[in-house]
């Protein structure tokens, strides 16, 4: 009996580290009608970046799983330390909406495009580019 109840105690602790809770990213965000071009451009690096973290997680975490399955065929209470929450995968998923929402709003604020000089600053460039009679 105390040794059934030592393995499901382990089996427990072991469940509880197979793997974080996924905490994707709102796509839409409170803040983000106060937001210039350079602010939706750093969100867009730093989203790169965690996406780029997110994917090694997940190959280490693969990796992870495939030894607890293998090794579980010798114990199988590892079994219940392999991750099947697809925690990374719902976060790329969340941060990749989360860039197409912001490619929207950088094209609405007209992000990386060039501002036409004023009515007033076109006229002096026609003359100027005018040769002289």
């Amino acid at each position: 009996m105390f040794r059934w109840g030592l393995a499901v105690l382990a089996a427990t602790t072991l469940c509880a580290c197979a793997g974080r809770s996924p905490q994707p990213v709102a796509v839409v965000q409170p803040t983000d009608r106060f937001m210039d071009c350079a602010a939706v451009m750093a969100e867009v690096e730093a989203n790169n970046k965690q996406v780029q973290q997110l994917a090694d997680e997940k190959g280490l975490k693969t990796a992870q799983n495939v030894a607890a399955g293998v090794a579980g065929f010798v114990v199988p209470v590892l079994w219940f330390g392999m991750d099947w929450q697809g925690t990374q995968d719902k976060e790329i998923a969340a941060l990749q909406s989360r860039q197409q929402y912001l490619a929207m709003l950088a094209e609405q604020k007209r992000c990386g495009v060039e501002p036409e000089p004023p009515p007033v600053a076109r006229r002096a460039v026609k003359r100027q580019a005018q040769p002289p009679a």
